[in-house]
C-alpha cells in the first residue's frame, strides 16, 4: 500500500471509474437533500492517463456553509474534514490516512474553479497528446522530486496553467 507522502504516478487504470462511482453513491447520501454535482475529476478520470492513483472528486453545492454541517456524515464514511486547507472557497476532504485514496474538492455551483476542474478534465479527455504529454511531464517530475509534493506540484504547474487556459477558451469556443 501506498505512503501518503509517496509519489508515485501509475499508468491508467479501468478500476479508476468504477472505484469513482462507487464513492459518488456515498457521497450523495452524506449529501442528500443538499442541492449538489459530483464529477470525477484529476488525471484518474481521464482515460489512458497516466495517474497518482487517487480518486480525485469535485462536489458541487448551493452552499458550503450547508456542506459544513455535514461534516459527521464524511467521518462516517471515513473522510477527513479539511476545512479550506489553504484555498479559499473550498472545502477539501481527503479519505484513507497516509495510504490516500480518494480526495474531495468542493466548491460552490458553477464558481470559477468547478469550471477550471470540468474544463481541464474535458480538454484532456479530446486531446490525447495533450493527456499523454502531461502524463509523461508527471512521471518525470514524480521520479525527480523526491517525494517532496511542494516540488512535485511546482513542476507541473506550468504545464497546468497554461493548458487550463487553453482549456477554458477551448470550452468557450465549443459551446453553442
Amino acid at each position: 500500500m501506498m505512503n501518503m507522502n509517496d509519489i508515485v504516478v501509475v499508468p491508467y487504470e479501468e478500476g479508476w471509474a468504477r472505484r469513482f462511482d462507487e464513492e459518488r453513491w456515498l457521497i450523495e447520501e452524506a449529501v442528500d437533500g443538499l442541492q449538489y454535482r459530483v464529477h470525477h475529476i484529476g488525471s484518474t478520470s481521464v482515460e489512458g492517463l497516466q495517474a497518482k492513483p487517487i480518486i480525485d472528486i469535485l462536489l458541487e453545492v448551493a452552499d458550503l456553509k450547508e456542506l459544513d454541517g455535514r461534516s459527521c456524515s464524511f467521518e462516517a464514511i471515513g473522510y477527513e474534514c479539511l476545512g479550506e486547507f489553504g484555498m479559499p472557497g473550498r472545502r477539501y476532504y481527503r479519505k484513507g490516512g497516509n495510504s490516500r485514496t480518494h480526495q474531495i474538492h468542493a466548491f460552490e455551483l458553477g464558481s470559477a474553479d468547478v469550471q477550471r476542474h470540468l474544463a481541464f478534465r474535458d480538454y484532456l479527455r479530446a486531446h490525447p497528446v495533450v493527456a499523454q504529454e502531461y502524463g509523461e511531464l508527471k512521471q518525470r517530475v514524480a521520479k525527480a522530486c523526491r517525494h517532496d509534493i511542494t516540488l512535485y506540484s511546482e513542476g507541473k504547474a506550468d504545464f497546468v496553467k497554461l493548458h487550463e487556459q487553453r482549456a477554458l477558451a477551448w470550452l468557450k469556443d465549443t459551446q453553442p
